[in-house]
Order: structure tokens, then sequence, then C-alpha cells
């Protein structure tokens, strides 16, 4: 897109509100806002942190600014206007008829002086764009037009005023209306065009596998409803094909503007990457995709210069970012897949950064896959769009049952002592009364807690979170003075981890948990008398845990059309719903599986417990287990442990007393290039047994078809680790949901749940057959047996003798 102004002589004057019914539905509505976002950004993408108001308080300012005018002045003035087929719209701040002045009102914190340039342009064009519809309204042929800066800390008013002539001012209008009204018919179009070909579109396959279109008619049916929808299917038929069909088919009927398909892991997000492109295989003949697809990832990973900051005077793909943007985006939209690496090379064949590229490419794509947080977290990016530019939405959640410890780690906070230490050794001499202040607070909460003997608290400690509350205002007032500077990462990091922990106490209730401990022994260097007190180990750690998410999940649920949240793994669904705080009617389904006895062989040994204090007595027994199924028939085996502890037990105790049987297991920290080469050893011709965590990168997610996986051992009912903190939620959970269920849904649910999955990494299709072996006396009895499949019919066995 170039600079070129728009063609003279073609505006048509209009009313406040054109009438004309007919003409009202042809026209293409814009808000001011949306227009002057696309069509006057100009200059560098600047991520500087700067302190703002929250929306509260921006109202609140708007309010005192307003108020302080006097008689004749007109408040949130409804104002619009035509250029050719382009509706404009919106509401002006403030009009003072006396003086004949428009105002538009920004609030914000520290000088108004070091307002970045490209904001205060942007603020300019939303004005004048004001200023010309009420010139057009009142036939004016000049107006003052002014910005008013307003600190909200300090009352205090910068205005920023302009005598504009009215030529002048509806010469930026249509200047802004022509760059948008070519990108506006141009999506108009490709709407029409793809609902067009989504009404008809075919399912990618010669035919459903079994349960598939059983799922794919429930998701499709719970998107004409409007609802939410539970639904349960076994690994292996084909649930990413069947959600995003089924989504897709209910696109143009449903008047759908986007499907967000979210993920918990990698290997999800390229499964839905994968499926999306059978589903439009054959979607581009005309050169023109009738569907577009983004992926999005954290920025970190998209992030080309790492060791930089985001501001144009410190990364080469900020500096002129919106000045080339409309190229890049121009480009983009024509791509059907914008996924990692596409994104990549269009955004450095035109110099601009990557991530924000795609953040951009999300308002113009029909389709975004990405993580749960993209989403769900607090500030959630795609949250925030679909509730501001009112998106229609279908929400299709991926391996759902992992939502609720993600949510929960979403919507939980700590506060180091340590972290708190790097950053006063960082900060500048200003801000160390203010740290110093935090720094007292917790001591003080210390001292109190010590007093206690180390007892649970109820609710946030007050002292330490008002003198936290005061380190933030203290830290956004330096940085309204500083906001061009560098500010240190320990510093930067404390501050983050503070408004994250604020937020949450704000929002703190019965579905959290205060958590204070004790930190670990060794923060810091130094010895002798005094050395812990200064490293801040006499401070105990601070922390807010969730219990339940879903009430931080219901601003979700209500933002949605509909929502499909599907797992092989959602039984019983009583525990999901409670957790996520689904709202009532919701819809659910289980799909039966297809698979038979015959082909998935599950055997429980009666003999073996893995509880903690058995391991080592029954250890020769278990891998004994082992080696006798592998010794019976050789072949590739997954061998699922609690803790890399346990893993590495018993690694080397069949090393030791099976020699003869292959082994490799997962390490701590293993990178993405060793987890692919650890999955590469599971080839067709390869025998062994690989042993790894149960819920770690391998035991779900991964698909290894035919002989490259023939059987699991599974050496664990996947239950956290009791201790303090757990049964606190044990607790907690109880007090919620009544006497009983806080065992079930603090430890027995979540952790069949992890077997379950585990065990279908054996049967993928059809074809597949294997074996399952349940390693623990547990899994015979009630209630573990009554949370496997039914459709399992286990074969309990006495364990070999050890040799």
């Amino acid at each position: 897109m170039t600079d070129q102004p728009a063609p003279t002589g073609t505006t048509q004057p209009s009313s406040l509100l054109p009438a004309l019914a007919d003409e009202e539905a042809a026209l293409l509505d814009v808000p001011v806002r949306k227009l002057c976002d696309f069509a006057a950004r100009t200059g560098d993408l600047d991520l500087r942190f700067t302190p703002s108001p929250t929306g509260v308080e921006g109202i609140a300012g708007h309010g005192q600014v307003t108020g302080s005018r006097g008689d004749g002045y007109q408040r949130e003035l409804v104002l619009a206007s035509r250029w050719q087929q382009l509706r404009v719209h919106g509401r002006a701040d403030g009009f003072d008829t006396k003086a004949m002045r428009l105002e538009e009102i920004k609030t914000h914190r520290g000088d108004a002086a070091d307002i970045s340039h490209n904001k205060t342009a942007l603020h300019w064009a939303q004005a004048k764009v004001y200023g010309w519809m009420l010139c057009e309204q009142l036939g004016l042929s000049h107006l003052d037009v002014a910005i008013i800066y307003f600190n909200v800390d300090t009352g205090v008013e910068t205005p920023l005023v302009q005598t504009c002539d009215a030529e002048d001012l509806r010469s930026l209008f249509e200047t802004l209306c022509w760059r948008y009204l070519h990108w506006a018919e141009q999506e108009q179009a490709h709407r029409t065009r793809r609902d067009l070909w989504l009404k008809d579109l075919p399912f990618p396959f010669p035919a459903f596998r079994p349960g598939q279109r059983d799922l794919a008619e429930a998701i499709y049916k719970a998107h004409g409803a409007g609802r939410i929808l539970m639904a349960q299917a076994p690994t292996g038929i084909g649930k990413t094909a069947a959600t995003l069909f089924a989504a897709l088919r209910q696109m143009p009927r449903q008047s759908l503007d986007r499907v967000f398909y979210l993920t918990a892991r990698t290997t999800g997000r390229q499964l839905a990457l994968d499926a999306l492109s059978r589903l439009t295989a054959d979607a581009h003949a005309d050169q023109a995709p009738r569907l577009r697809v983004v992926e999005r990832i954290a920025r970190e990973k998209a992030c080309e210069h790492p060791d930089k900051q985001c501001h144009g005077d410190s990364c080469p793909l900020a500096k002129g970012f919106y000045d080339r943007l409309p190229a890049a985006r121009s480009e983009a939209v024509a791509h059907p897949l914008c996924d990692q690496s596409g994104l990549r090379e269009v955004a450095l064949a035109h110099d601009i950064c990557p991530y924000y590229l795609g953040q951009e490419m999300l308002h113009w794509s029909d389709v975004a896959v990405g993580d749960y947080n993209h989403f769900f977290d607090l500030g959630a990016y795609w949250l925030a769009a679909t509730q501001g530019e009112e998106w229609r939405v279908s929400l299709l959640v991926d391996e759902a049952h992992n939502l609720t410890d993600r949510a929960r780690s979403m919507y939980s906070a700590q506060l180091h002592p340590g972290a708190l230490q790097a950053a006063r050794h960082e900060a500048p001499p200003a801000l160390e009364k203010a740290l110093a202040r935090t720094q007292k607070g917790w001591n003080a909460f210390a001292k109190a807690w010590r007093g206690t003997g180390g007892q649970p608290i109820s609710e946030p400690p007050g002292e330490l979170v008002h003198a936290l509350g005061l380190q933030v205002q203290d830290f956004a007032d330096w940085m309204g003075h500083h906001s061009a500077e560098a500010i240190p990462a320990a510093l930067q990091d404390w501050h983050f981890a503070t408004l994250h922990f604020l937020d949450l106490c704000e929002r703190f209730d019965t579905h959290s948990l205060v958590e204070v401990e004790r930190p670990p022994a060794f923060l810091g260097s130094g010895s002798g008398p005094g050395s812990a007190r200064r490293r801040g180990i006499d401070r105990p750690i601070v922390g807010i845990r969730n219990v339940v998410p879903g009430p931080h999940l219901e601003a979700a649920w209500k933002a949605v059309h509909s929502a499909t949240l599907f797992s092989a793994t959602l039984t019983p669904m009583d525990y999901g719903a409670a957790m996520w705080s689904l709202p009532d009617p919701h819809a659910r389904i289980s799909v039966p599986s297809p698979f038979t006895s015959d082909q998935l062989k599950v055997f429980c040994t009666t003999d073996i417990s893995t509880r903690w204090a058995d391991r080592q007595q029954s250890l020769p027994s278990l891998v004994s287990t082992i080696a006798a199924q592998y010794a019976e028939q050789p072949g590739n085996y997954l061998a699922f442990f609690s803790s890399f502890d346990y893993l590495e037990q018993a690694h080397d105790a069949l090393s030791r007393c099976h020699p003869s049987v292959p082994v490799w297991h997962q390490t701590r920290g293993m990178t993405e290039p060793e987890r692919q080469a650890f999955l590469d050893r599971f080839t067709d011709h390869s025998q062994g047994v690989g042993m790894v965590v149960l819920g770690g990168a391998f035991a779900e997610g991964i698909d290894l078809p035919g002989k490259r996986l023939i059987g699991a051992f599974i050496a664990t009912l996947g239950m956290p680790q009791v201790n303090a903190g757990n049964e606190r939620v044990k607790h907690q959970l109880d007090q919620l949901f009544g006497p009983g269920q806080g065992y079930a849904y603090a430890y027995l649910y979540p952790g069949l749940q992890k077997v379950v999955q585990a065990a279908g990494r054996v049967i993928r299709d059809e074809s597949d057959t294997g074996c399952v072996w349940l390693l623990d006396d547990r899994y015979g009895k009630s209630p573990a047996a009554a949370l496997l499949p039914h459709w399992w019919q286990v074969e309990r066995r006495r364990a070999p003798r050890p040799n």
C-alpha cells in the first residue's frame, strides 16, 4: 500500500447518521479507531515499557476532564460520515461549543513530552477524523482540534491544539478512507468467496473412520446451537480432522469470523496445520486462497534478535515497522498458510518483525492455531481482540485434559526473595527506597509468619501487598520520566512478577490458595553469620496457587460463539466441567472406541506396588516383567515412570539384570533435537525399551504407528505426590465440591487421565495391535479400575520371578 492521496471531489455529503436502508446495507462500516489503526500508523514498532492507566483509571480520567468543562460542552458526541462505500463512525470525547474546539482525551502516566511520536501521530489522526465529521455536519470552514493529555497521577492537563481548515481535514479523512476502502473491499470479497466454498467443503478422506462421523456431527450441532461441547473420543480416530471439518462447515452458516484452534504442545499444533492443509488442498486453484490460516508461536521463539530490545533504536526489524507493514500484510494474505516459516519468510523479505506481523495477521485470517495461553492467559491478546472487535469465534481446545494444569499455572504466581535482591542490585537510586520498603514489608510478614510456627495463611499478606502496590506506583512514576532508557533485566522481571502477583491478589477467592514456603538453602554466595539474612534466605517465598481455574475461564466462554473441548481422556466429565466452570446447559459426547480387546491386550500385575515405600522391594519384579514381555515378543516398547529418579533406578536395574534388552531413556531438560533423536530410535525394524516420565514430552501427542510401538509398561498411577501443598489443595476441593471429592479431583482423576493417555500411544489405527502392562496392584481394584476405558479387558497376572 502506498500513501497516494485519495481522489478529490468524491465526498458524498451525509447527515449525522445516513438514512435509506438499501444504501445502508451496501455500506462497509468501520469505527474511527479501527480506520486510524489500519491507515494512520507510521514509524517504528516501540514496545519499551511505559506505564499506562488501567481501564478504570482511564474512564475516571475522561470524566474528570469533561467534568471540568463549563456549559455548552458536549460529551460523547456521536459522529458519522461516508466516503464512497465506506461509512465511518464513532464518538468524539468532547466538543466545546463556545470555543468551537473538538477534544480527543488521552490519559497517561509520566511526562506527556515522553509520549512517542508514532502514538501522538495516531492520536492526531483520530482527532482530525472526528474534526472533519463535525465540520461536515455543522458546515464549518475551520475548527480547533485538540488532543488533551491527562496525567491520572497528577491531574495535570497537557493540551495540544491546532486550528484546522476543513478542506485539510477532509483531505486527510479521504486519504485514510482510500487506504482502508480497497482493503475492506478485498476482505469482503474474500469473506464471500470463503463462505461459498465452506458451505460445500468436502471431507478430505474417502470415508470417515468409525466414530469420526459421530464426533463431527456432535461438533456441528453444538456450533449450530452456539453451545459448549465436551467431547471424549479415543486416540487414533482422527479427532483433529473431524473437529476442524465440522467447525469450518459451520462458519458460513453461523456467520463466524474465525476459528481458534488451541493446543497444549507443539506436536498438536503441527497436527492441526497438517489437517488444515489437507482440508484446503483444492481451495487455491484460482491463486486466491479461500481460507487463510495463521500459526502463532511464543515471542521468544519467533524473535530474530534476542539480544536487542523491541524498539526502533535497538532492533532493525522494529525500525520503520509500520511504514513497511502494509506491503508485508498484502503479501501475507495471499498465502493460504502463514505458519512459522511462512511468516518469517514474508516478514524478513520486508525487514519487519515476524512475531508482530503474525499478530497483525490474526486480524486478517480465518483460522488461527496456537497455544492455550494465547486465549486463556490473563491479558491474552486473542481474547482481548475477540472482545474488542466483537468477533464471532469458534474455539477448539485440543487435548483438553491438559487445560486444568495449564490454566492453574497461568493463574498462579510466586514471589522469590532472591528475585527482589537481584532487582535491588540493578535498580537505579531513585527506586531503592521503593524496593527497600517492599523488603521491609516482606520482613514484617516473615516475622509474623514465623511467629505462628509457619502455619498456612488464608489470604494474601496485607503488609507485603501494600508495599508492593506502592512499589508499582513508584516504578510507574520513574518510568514516566525514563521511558527511553533500557530497564535492567532483573528489575523488569521483578516488576512484571509483582504486577502478576498483585493482579491475582485482586482476583483472590476460594478458587485459589496462598502458599508460603521457605526458599532453597542456597540463593547466593557468601558464608558466615548473617549471610543468609543478607541474601534474603530468611524471607519466605510467597505465592498464589490456583486450585480451580474455572472462575478465570468464564470470560473466555462468554466471549465465544461456541467452544469444543476434546480429548481421549475426559472421564469423568463432571470433573472437567467443574474445574473449567462450564456454563449450563453445555453438551457432552463420549464416542465409543472402534478398537477391540483383540487389538490391545491389557495386563495388570497383582503383586507389584509402585508406592514410594515399596519401590525398592518391587523393582526386581518390575524389570523382570518388562524383560519377560520383551523376550516373548521383541519389538519397540515405552515404559512410563512417575519421576526421573524412579526411571533411572529402573533403567539401571534392567540394564544390570537383563543386559540383552536394549534400553534407552529420557533425560532431564532434553532439547527439541534430543527429543526427536529419542523418537527416531523407534523404527519399523528397531527393538528395545524407551523409558520416559509419565506426563512428560513422550506421554502424549506422539504418533508411533505399526511396529514403531507395540507395547507400553506403566509403572505408576500418575497421581501427584502427597505433600503438604497438595493436601491443602485436596482439602480446598473438599470444601468446594463436597467431602471425598478432594481426593478424586486432586489425585485420582488427573493421574488416571495421564495413564490412559500414555496407553493410547500403542493403538493408533484399525490395523495396530499391541499390549499394555499396568504395573501396580491398585489397577485391579476400585476406584482406579472403574476409570479405565470400558473396552479394555484387563487380565490379572503375577509378575515373573526375578532372576
